[in-house]
């Protein structure tokens, strides 16, 4: 399926608990919001808590206060991802039935390890748009009796998308239709309109792991369409990410939403704002007596536009 669930608008923001919310976060929630009140459409809020090691409750109430003064109201019940485990395990063993994914057993350390010897011969070890090493493709080929029984012996695993087979698989089910989505933002180099999905640049994603039963990339193309999401409205640093969920949507059949990717707020330094930075925390600001109004003015002198 590739047109919208629905006719009626339908955004969503949906932040991790594992922080409190930054300038950034403000943005995209009020963006969100104008839109969906432009579009006389609904506005959704997802709680994004699948890692569990990291995410608080009390910073899931900060994100409630955060909002309220911002003047956003959304939706009851909130959607939160630690209720909806087994419905996302539903998807990965689908995933794993039709041999799209494979038990990985290789620790960190151990990829960290392949990389360098590689590399050290003056070979370039692919990396995924963040930067980051791709997973080595070998355990594709692991004997499936072997991996079963690592796995019933209690061995340490993912489970990770064999990504030139889910491609192939892609590309059946779309009759050799070239992988693609509507951009109505732009990506960080200015990438708007019909874009050409690559999910290969990312190589063998995690879909799941020992302490987090469903990766962010599953989970979010799940929830999108459980929840009927029409437009996708986040920042430019998950421009990217999209060419996945677009392949995870094909794969499991699948409404494709709108896209709109928007610029980031960024410190002093030009870097991306990070949950760590207190100085720019929405209640930061909030507990100096600004008013959300004086946020929106900030974000329109930056040159954010919120419409």
């Amino acid at each position: 399926m590739d047109s919208p669930l629905s006719k009626e608008a339908v955004f969503r923001f949906a932040p991790s608990p594992n922080g409190l919310l930054h300038l950034g976060h403000a943005y995209s929630a009020i963006l969100n919001h104008d839109l969906a009140m432009a579009a006389n459409g609904r506005l959704l809020l997802r709680i994004e808590d699948i890692d569990t090691a990291r995410c608080r409750p009390e910073y899931e109430e900060a994100i409630y206060r955060d909002l309220h003064w911002l003047g956003i109201e959304w939706e009851r019940p909130v959607r939160r991802q630690s209720e909806h485990f087994a419905f996302y395990q539903r998807a990965l063993e689908e995933l794993r039935e039709r041999g799209l994914a494979y038990p990985a057993f290789l620790s960190r350390g151990e990829v960290r390890e392949k990389v360098a010897a590689f590399e050290a011969i003056g070979r370039t070890w692919p990396r995924d748009p963040d930067g980051a090493p791709c997973y080595p493709t070998e355990e594709r080929r692991l004997d499936r009796a072997l991996a079963a029984r690592w796995i019933a012996e209690g061995r340490q695993h993912a489970w990770r998308l064999d990504m030139d087979a889910a491609i192939a698989a892609a590309r059946d089910r779309r009759y050799g239709r070239v992988l693609e989505w509507s951009e109505a933002g732009a990506g960080p180099d200015g990438e708007t309109g019909t874009i050409i999905a690559r999910p290969e640049r990312w190589g063998d994603v995690v879909l799941s792991r020992p302490d987090a039963p469903s990766s962010y990339h599953l989970s979010v193309t799940l929830d999108d369409a459980a929840q009927g999401v029409t437009h996708v409205v986040r920042g430019q640093d998950l421009f990217h990410a999209t060419s996945v969920h677009r392949l995870l949507q094909v794969l499991l059949d699948l409404p494709q939403p709108l896209y709109r990717h928007h610029g980031l707020v960024r410190g002093a330094d030009g870097r991306k704002l990070s949950k760590s930075n207190g100085d720019t925390g929405i209640a930061a600001y909030r507990e100096k007596g600004l008013l959300p109004s004086d946020l929106r003015a900030l974000f329109a002198r930056d040159g954010l536009v919120l419409h």
